[in-house]
């Protein structure tokens, strides 16, 4: 990720793809507590069942994490969908080396690339998911890195992300005072809030990239998307 790519509000220590290895890994750790706790991961799982509703039978599915952090998203997805006759055959891609290990432990398939130039052929996955990753972005290069998604996803994608938010802000701070999160996650945290989007915005970001698709409101403050190939 270049820094000209990169949102101009803050600076976070996953910003770039040389973030020491022990930050990562403490930094990352702390991110899938705050998925667990604070909706992160019902948010995608609600965005994954819209976009599979209507299927009947048993059915396989290709699913790409781009910017899958720990891969906690997509072992929680593989639990989820697995009640309602879907199984996802689950890739995941991120551009720190730290976060590919930690996928690999759970037993993910996982490589490392830049998420604006994913080296896969085109539609060679049925779903990709982004997940609390465009605010990482430039509005540019947030278009970018979803019109690169359109290029890969047969069936569809989902978006989740942060809704910004002065409550938001507040309650992380605390929340991760008392989760005893690392310094630099409470920091971060904040500053991913301070980056996030009204739904109006997300609606804006998604629309100029050519996805035609409704923002919902979910809990934790948290905005999804769901987006038919």
């Amino acid at each position: 990720m270049t820094s000209s790519k990169i949102s101009r509000i803050g600076q976070e220590a996953l910003d770039s793809a040389e973030c020491d290895p022990k930050l990562a890994r403490a930094t990352l750790h702390d991110i899938t507590r705050a998925n667990q706790l604070f909706g992160g991961r019902a948010a995608v799982a609600y965005g994954v069942k819209r976009l599979l509703n209507g299927t009947k039978a048993v059915q396989e599915f290709t699913l790409l994490d781009a910017g899958a952090g720990s891969g906690d998203i997509v072992e929680y997805l593989n639990h989820q969908t697995s009640r309602y006759c879907v199984r996802l055959n689950c890739i995941t891609l991120d551009v720190h080396r730290e976060s590919a290990r930690m996928c690999r432990d759970r037993g993910l398939r996982s490589f490392v690339a830049d998420v604006g130039s994913i080296p896969l052929t085109d539609r060679c996955a049925d779903i990709v998911v982004v997940s609390q990753l465009l605010h990482h972005f430039t509005r540019s290069a947030a278009v970018g890195i979803l019109r690169e998604c359109v290029r890969i996803a047969r069936r569809g994608i989902v978006v989740a992300d942060l809704e910004r938010s002065h409550i938001a802000a507040t309650g992380i701070w605390l929340a991760s005072l008392l989760l005893r999160f690392h310094p630099t996650t409470r920091h971060d945290a904040v500053i991913s809030v301070r980056r996030g989007f009204s739904p109006s915005e997300l609606k804006s970001l998604l629309t100029a990239a050519g996805l035609d698709t409704q923002v919902y409101r979910r809990p934790g403050y948290r905005l999804v998307a769901a987006w038919r190939a």
